[in-house]
């Protein structure tokens, strides 16, 4: 036993070493032999997983040793399981990034469960576009007007309690007064349309519409689905008839509290780094992502696939968040206690 201590010691000293040693690589060099893998919080084929894919195939021609780029999903819980891995669990050496829900960042300041991060201790890199969601039912149910959800109870699908598809529910219903039945346990987006589709549920209240507008076009050409509300902080060019949610609102308070909640629109689809990684690491990450935004062959891919471009940057999303956690706490507690169904 004596001399095996002193040997588990010395391996132990040495993969410190090692990782000393990773840690203080530059960046090129770093990942030029490491690749740089997206966790995604959700199942393939919904709009973050689209969205992740997308950048995958193109942030690494830009980062300093142009790594190979793994995506890699991870759904569960509306994405914080993913949330919390890539906050305590991942490698804080760069080689990470994660791809989750757009509420990630406010969900500590509206119900804590579940919440196993820091949202101003991430480093965020960006956000491919902002967006506007929609509130919707099956053009079969009986529900055709906002007016119509206050009035009797229809049932959404939803992912977990992070998620918009539950959050945006909650809200409206702690607001606005409506009466939506929230069905949770769907890994993720393309499971919660499809159980539109099957009947299982009536509509779904958080459903991007850029989403929508390419990957569900035959629903609107063949009038699938009926728009009952927008949720943002402004309207979408395209859908001038349909109902802001903020424009529904009774009081100013309200109208503050749902701000709040819909802010979130503003970075759609959040890329975040562990705490901690290599300040030229990021930096590298950060320059990566501006960078391939503007690339022809970026938005070639997206326009190929009818998404939207609206980019936000790593830094102008942490200003974000440092203002979003400045929100004065009357406000906080007004939307806390509507998600939380108070």
């Amino acid at each position: 036993m004596k001399r095996i201590l002193p040997a588990l010691a010395a391996a132990s000293a040495a993969q410190a070493l090692l990782a000393a040693g990773a840690q203080a690589q530059p960046a090129e060099a770093f990942y030029r032999s490491t690749p740089l893998t997206i966790v995604v919080g959700y199942t393939p084929g919904g709009a973050y997983d689209v969205y992740a894919r997308t950048v995958g195939r193109h942030i690494g021609d830009q980062l300093p040793g142009k790594p190979r780029v793994i995506v890699q999903n991870m759904p569960g819980a509306g994405s914080l399981k993913s949330a919390n891995y890539i906050y305590a669990l991942a490698p804080r050496d760069g080689s990470q990034i994660a791809a989750f829900a757009r509420g990630v960042p406010a969900q500590p300041l509206l119900d804590a469960q579940g919440v196993q991060y820091d949202a101003t201790k991430l480093n965020w890199i960006g956000s491919p576009s902002s967006e506007v969601s929609v509130v919707f039912s099956w053009a079969t149910t009986s529900f055709k007007t906002f007016e119509d959800l206050r009035q009797r109870e229809m049932s959404v699908a939803a992912s977990g309690s992070g998620a918009d598809s539950a959050i945006n529910a909650q809200a409206l219903n702690g607001i606005l007064g409506t009466k939506l039945k929230i069905v949770v346990g769907y890994p993720g987006n393309a499971e919660m349309l499809l159980a539109v589709e099957r009947g299982e549920t009536e509509g779904n209240a958080g459903t991007s519409w850029s989403f929508i507008s390419s990957a569900k076009r035959d629903w609107l050409t063949q009038n699938k689905i009926n728009l009952l509300a927008q949720l943002g902080l402004k309207k979408h060019p395209d859908l001038a008839h349909v109902p802001l949610v903020l424009d529904l609102a009774k009081t100013p308070e309200d109208r503050k509290a749902l701000e709040l909640v819909v802010s979130r629109q503003a970075m759609a689809y959040p890329l975040a780094a562990p705490p901690d990684i290599p300040g030229d690491r990021l930096k590298a990450l950060r320059d990566a992502f501006d960078a391939m935004v503007k690339a022809p062959a970026f938005i070639e891919d997206v326009k190929r696939q009818q998404l939207e471009v609206d980019a936000t940057s790593g830094v102008e999303m942490t200003e974000f968040i440092k203002a979003l956690y400045a929100t004065p706490p009357a406000v906080i507690e007004r939307a806390r206690a509507a998600v939380q169904g108070k």
